[in-house]
């Protein structure tokens, strides 16, 4: 398909219940990297901490298979990554209000547009065998999500293949800025387009409810939280203002 970077395979489907789970059968099945999966409409789409996404045609459903040679504790990286990735490629068409939410969501004038579902398999040796980068952008739609507004990018739309060809081009490129010069590159894109210093956050998670200012991320991706009782690194959770 004309604009898919030279080296990747772009599937194409009317409609599957996940992509997600097409890419993982494929890592799993040892399926070359760089294999891309768009669905149309998902009838079982998914999003993190297994909510389902709603998924009517005209938003973008793309998971994408690399093979990355890097440790299972760099998958958090990974998801910060494609996070900028997808921001890079958006934000010409989705203008100044666009920006990052930890660890995983894009938000379009405070209100979220896109999600990245970060999945892996993790050899024996404590590697990475496979890495599954799923991909959600409001492009035309902006589906109902309790408890949080939604939104989607302004007029003229952008086609599903158009936005996956961009995501993908922009995802060759940190890549490619990864493995030069480590995930410090990285870390402060993210850092540009995300949280304000000092903003008050809860975080969610294993710990229960973390309250405190946002402090920055350290040098693994983990989000630095300053609270009442002292610093505290996260490295997994779900962010609320």
């Amino acid at each position: 398909m004309t604009g898919v970077p030279a080296g990747w395979r772009l599937h194409i489907h009317d409609e599957l219940p996940s992509t997600a789970d097409v890419i993982r059968a494929a890592g799993e099945g040892g399926e070359a990297e760089r294999l891309a999966v768009l669905a149309r409409r998902q009838s079982a789409g998914r999003g993190t901490q297994g909510r389902s996404w709603v998924s009517p045609e005209g938003n973008l459903y793309l998971s994408l298979l690399l093979r990355p040679e890097c440790l299972a504790r760099d998958v958090p990286q990974w998801g910060l990554l494609a996070a900028v990735a997808v921001h890079e490629a958006l934000q010409a068409h989705a203008g100044p209000g666009l920006s990052l939410k930890w660890p995983n969501d894009l938000l379009l004038g405070g209100a979220k547009c896109a999600g990245i579902l970060t999945e892996a398999g993790i050899g024996g040796d404590g590697r990475l065998s496979w890495l599954s980068l799923g991909i959600g952008v409001n492009l035309l739609h902006a589906p109902a999500v309790p408890g949080r507004p939604t939104a989607a990018l302004p007029p003229p739309p952008v086609r599903p293949e158009q936005a996956a060809a961009r995501i993908m081009a922009s995802l060759d490129r940190w890549r490619a800025i990864w493995l030069r010069e480590g995930f410090e590159p990285v870390r402060l894109a993210w850092l540009a387009h995300g949280h304000a210093p000092g903003h008050p956050i809860a975080v969610s998670g294993a710990r229960g409810i973390l309250e405190g200012q946002f402090a920055g991320l350290d040098e693994r991706g983990g989000l630095r939280l300053r609270t009442a009782t002292g610093m505290e690194t996260l490295m997994a959770g779900e962010v609320s203002f």
